[in-house]
């Protein structure tokens, strides 16, 4: 069976006045798929018409489509905007140009998904010349987010990922029914700390602290600013039990991981 191609679903005409932004990071360690999970639209858009250094993105009067890279190592993309330039504001390195958005296609932002792989280096792309190998993957009844919960082994989560899903119901249902322990990784000098959840509503419990204060309680984590837990710190699982388990067997492990992990000689654990 023949695949449906994106301008199948969009059905843009004079493709040679379209151009096509694979947009992968905007700015150094910025994932644009999470600003666009964010909510922060204004900064998508600010990366879809940004220009470089040395040579302009666009031309006034060019249609723009803007798709974002889901995750770096699946060629699968999400539309989050057209829009049609208006005025060059002969900038370069910054946002060069005004724009308007076309609602006609409002509908399938944040909806729909495509599959591509770019072979080149340039991220913006003569929408004819690319745009039949863009396959349509699915179209999703509803806003892209990714925030399923994607099982207790795989979780890996930043700061502000875990402020965003905390809540949502899948997320908020696996962890106030486990106890468990968990790891807190300091990105930007590796520091460790090591914790452990039994009490009211166990590792959701435990992880809403985080979200709220950033140290929880924790009196290794307290001379910490709370800006530089958001920016550096990831958060993920290293054992679960059921909520019927005695709580000394999950302090015990948490001893367990401060050992094998050295926690307390090299990270933040000081207990």
């Amino acid at each position: 069976m023949d695949s449906i191609k994106l301008n199948d679903i969009l059905g843009l005409e004079n493709l040679d006045n379209v151009k096509i932004r694979f947009n992968l990071m905007f700015r150094q360690n910025w994932n644009p798929i999470e600003v666009f999970k964010n909510g922060d639209i204004s900064t998508m858009l600010e990366g879809q018409y940004w220009n470089y250094n040395k040579n302009k993105s666009y031309k006034a009067g060019q249609t723009t489509i803007g798709l974002v890279k889901i995750k770096p190592t699946e060629d699968l993309w999400l539309l989050f905007h057209i829009g049609k330039v208006t005025k060059d504001l002969n900038k370069l390195n910054g946002v060069g140009y005004e724009y308007e958005d076309l609602p006609e296609y409002e509908k399938y932002l944040g909806r729909l998904i495509v599959k591509f792989k770019n072979k080149a280096q340039t991220m913006i792309r003569n929408a004819d010349s690319v745009i039949n190998d863009c396959d349509v993957s699915q179209i999703l009844p509803d806003t892209f987010d990714n925030d399923i919960f994607p099982g207790y082994d795989k979780v890996n989560i930043s700061w502000d990922e875990l402020s965003r899903v905390i809540e949502k119901g899948n997320w908020k249902t696996a962890l106030q029914n486990q106890k468990g322990v968990y790891l807190m990784t300091d990105i930007s000098s590796g520091k460790k700390y090591v914790g452990c959840a039994y009490g009211e509503n166990m590792i959701l419990g435990r992880w809403r602290a985080y979200v709220k204060t950033g140290h929880g309680g924790n009196v290794g984590l307290k001379a910490l600013k709370f800006d530089h837990i958001k920016k550096n710190f990831r958060y993920s699982i290293l054992d679960i039990y059921k909520s019927t388990t005695e709580d000394q067997t999950i302090i015990e492990r948490e001893n367990w991981w401060k050992e094998i992990l050295q926690s307390r000689k090299f990270g933040y654990n000081e207990n």
